[in-house]
């Protein structure tokens, strides 16, 4: 348990894809049960729901930088692109949170629909390209064989 808590609390040194995939996949099992509670919580008002996400985001940043920025590191790099996922990822959630870019369709019986507009669904693909492409770094690619600038070689340490 201290080294679930380690991975998700510190930002030093490096860690390896598994370790890395173990740290997401807590994240995850996380954020379904808070989304599930968040759900019964705000039912029928999508503006508390929306507010419970922001919240539920940035209870989850430190953890996730936690976990990328060692990930980042054990590919040898300073991680301005893990930064720039997060920050774009909490101004996703503010956006949506406020209303700000969308409006609500009511698709019949008082159900309530967010609609994007353009220039958000443009915004939200460009984010999501943009993290594919930090999936593939974080949890595909392998790490600096060897030490580098960041530490010792988490699997070589294993090993």
């Amino acid at each position: 348990m201290d080294k679930i808590i380690a991975l998700l609390t510190t930002s030093e040194g490096r860690i390896g894809r598994q370790q890395w995939w173990i740290g997401i996949v807590a994240l995850i099992v996380i954020s379904l049960v808070a989304t599930l509670v968040f759900s019964i919580i705000s039912f029928g008002n999508p503006v508390v729901f929306g507010w419970l996400a922001v919240l539920l985001n940035l209870a989850l940043l430190w953890p996730s930088y936690n976990l990328g920025l060692k990930r980042r590191h054990d590919r040898d790099n300073e991680g301005m692109d893990l930064k720039i996922l997060l920050g774009g990822s909490v101004l996703l959630n503010l956006l949506t949170a406020t209303g700000i870019g969308l409006t609500w369709t009511d698709i019949g019986g008082g159900v309530l629909v967010p609609q994007p507009a353009f220039w958000l669904s443009i915004l939200n693909l460009i984010f999501g390209v943009f993290a594919i492409y930090m999936l593939v770094q974080l949890g595909f690619l392998k790490g600096t064989t060897g030490s580098n600038s960041y530490g010792s070689d988490p699997v070589g340490a294993a090993a």
